[in-house]
């Protein structure tokens, strides 16, 4: 189905504020019609995915964003911080020992490890085994946001199924405990509402964070690769961009460019409830609209500018703190631990879907010119 696209901030921002004139009831559709073969292989496990909270509206949305908010609180997300460090310098120590043997992936070594276990933490949901989830979440985000064909579409919904089999018993153990699933479910929640919630929530909260840090990792060092051809000053001059992310503001605001100009999810659906105009444009009843979060955000555009990139207003995303501190923070102790690195091969691959985006590895080695 095609989309208008709109990219204007202001209108992105307005749009997004008139929930009585545009609806998410389009944000978690399948991007290509799903073909007849893949609906038997979901509708197998049951599958369901009743609007709950990103394509919900109305009171219950609102009820279930208040008990959903309650796990990540501004004071809750502050507290993360010295967790988040703990689990990078893990990593980090690891990845530097690697590196006196040759290139080491930051992806796999750092930025995928550490968003899953601190959602986990917050929420009280376990995860299933890393590479599990892993596969779990991105062929999901594939199926619904990509353009797979039959054939593949195949073997993602087998993949969704799985994922789908896995929340519904972890809904069911989490019965009368504090956890998320808990307590959505002692809020009267039916176990479909649950794991329709379930299925996306514990995508956005690890793998959309885990695309951030590897694209905030990339352009960060990027910015530290001078050249074979350059000056010694030049390459020293190159090299102390990267390692400048060590200071915090510094890595702060080199994720808020990130964020600024091309976050992991880079756009977001609406649909029009009703004939309406936006700046003039006029926009029937059921109209598709894709909004572009990110890219489009003048220079030295302000604070509004950047959160564009979790959205506005009634659906912003709840976890916009939490990631932004991750991303940070991982950006800050790498840039402390490996002050010296290079990019290194091919330009990597990028996921490119339709609402996500971020380069699949972040391959590095220790630099050999230039270093501080």
């Amino acid at each position: 189905m095609s989309h208008t696209v709109i990219g204007e901030p202001s209108q992105v921002r307005e749009i997004m504020r008139r929930t009585d004139d545009f609806a998410p009831t389009n944000a978690l559709t399948s991007v290509v019609p799903l073909a007849p073969a893949t609906l038997r292989v979901l509708s197998r496990v049951r599958f369901a995915l009743p609007p709950v909270l990103a394509s919900a509206t109305g009171e219950q949305h609102r009820a279930v964003r208040s008990m959903v908010g309650r796990f990540f609180t501004p004071a809750t997300v502050a507290g993360v911080g010295p967790r988040v460090r703990e689990l990078a310098r893990v990593r980090l120590a690891a990845a530097g020992t690697a590196l006196e043997r040759g290139p080491v992936d930051l992806a796999e070594t750092v930025a995928r490890h550490i968003p899953p276990i601190v959602m986990a933490e917050l929420t009280g949901q376990p995860t299933p085994e890393l590479d599990v989830l892993k596969r779990w979440s991105q062929d999901s985000l594939e199926l619904f946001w990509g353009w797979p064909d039959p054939d593949r579409q195949l073997v993602l919904a087998s993949s969704a199924a799985e994922f789908y089999v896995w929340l519904r018993r972890e809904a069911a153990a989490a019965r009368g405990t504090g956890s998320l699933f808990g307590v959505l479910d002692a809020a009267g929640l039916a176990p479909a509402e649950v794991c329709s919630l379930g299925y996306f929530l514990v995508i956005a909260g690890q793998e959309t964070t885990s695309q951030l840090i590897n694209t905030a990792l990339f352009r960060g060092i990027e910015s530290s690769c001078a050249g074979p051809a350059a000056s010694e000053s030049v390459a020293s001059e190159s090299a102390g961009r990267w390692a400048a992310l060590a200071n915090p503001e510094a890595a702060r605001a080199h994720v808020r460019r990130v964020l600024a100009t091309e976050s992991s999810v880079h756009t977001w659906r609406r649909a029009a409830l009703r004939d309406t105009f936006v700046a003039g444009t006029a926009f029937p009843a059921g109209a598709e609209i894709l909004l572009e979060l990110t890219g489009r955000h003048p220079d030295q555009a302000g604070p509004t500018a950047y959160s564009l990139a979790f959205g506005h207003g009634l659906h912003r995303c709840l976890g916009a703190k939490l990631a932004e501190l991750e991303t940070a923070l991982v950006v800050e102790e790498t840039a402390r631990a490996l002050p010296a690195l290079t990019l290194v091969g091919e330009q990597p691959q990028w996921l490119r879907l339709l609402s996500f985006q971020a380069p699949l590895t972040v391959t590095v080695a220790k630099q050999t010119r230039g270093a501080p």
